[in-house]
C-alpha cells in the first residue's frame, strides 16, 4: 500500500534527488524526442489532455517524472519530489510497478483497487494516456530499452525479474 502524505526529506536527500534528475534529463530528452516522432499517434488519442501536466510519482525513487505530452511544447523530465511543479494528474506507485503498466503487462484496475497504484487529479486525463499507450504497437519499454543496445536491454530484463521476484516474494539472484 502506498504511503499517502510524503516522508520528510533526510538530509542529504535533496542533493542525490537534484543529481539523479540531473543525470537523468539527457535520457529522458532522447527518449521522449524518439517516442513522439515514432509515435506521433499518441497525442491524438490524448485529445484535449495533451496539455495536461502529469506527475508519474515512483514513490522508492529520490525522483518524480513531469509529463506534458504537447506535441508542440513535449516535456519529460525528472524533478525532486520536493519541488514537483503542480500536475492535473498524479500516478503514483513503485517503479517495478509503473514499468509494468506503461506495456500493460499489468492490470493497472487492479493495482489500483489493491491500493499499489494511486491516482489523483484530472482521472479522465489518466485514462486517456492509459488507452493511446494500451494502442501502442510493441513494448515501449523494451523500444526505449532497444535505444540503448544491449546494456539497455540487459537493465530493462533485469528490471522485470526483480518485478517478478517481488511480486511472488522471491529474492533476486
Amino acid at each position: 500500500m502506498i504511503s499517502e502524505t510524503p516522508r520528510p526529506l533526510r538530509p542529504g536527500e535533496g542533493a542525490v534527488a537534484r543529481l539523479s534528475c540531473l543525470a537523468l534529463q539527457p535520457i529522458l530528452s532522447r527518449v521522449v524526442r524518439r517516442i513522439a516522432k515514432q509515435h506521433s499517434s499518441l497525442f491524438a488519442r490524448l485529445g484535449p489532455h495533451q496539455t495536461t501536466d502529469f506527475l508519474i510519482d515512483p514513490v522508492e525513487l529520490p525522483f518524480a517524472l513531469h509529463l506534458r505530452p504537447d506535441p508542440q511544447a513535449l516535456v519529460f523530465r525528472a524533478v525532486p519530489r520536493h519541488a514537483a511543479p503542480q500536475a492535473g494528474a498524479v500516478i503514483r506507485g513503485r517503479f517495478l510497478l509503473l514499468l509494468e503498466l506503461v506495456d500493460a503487462e499489468e492490470d493497472g484496475d487492479a493495482a489500483f483497487f489493491s491500493r499499489d497504484l494511486e491516482v489523483s487529479g484530472d482521472t479522465e486525463a489518466v485514462v486517456r494516456l492509459r488507452n493511446a499507450l494500451d494502442d501502442m504497437e510493441g513494448s515501449l519499454a523494451e523500444e526505449t530499452a532497444g535505444m540503448f543496445g544491449p546494456p539497455g536491454r540487459a537493465i530493462l530484463a533485469r528490471l522485470r525479474r526483480a518485478y517478478l521476484n517481488t511480486s511472488t516474494g522471491e529474492e533476486d539472484a
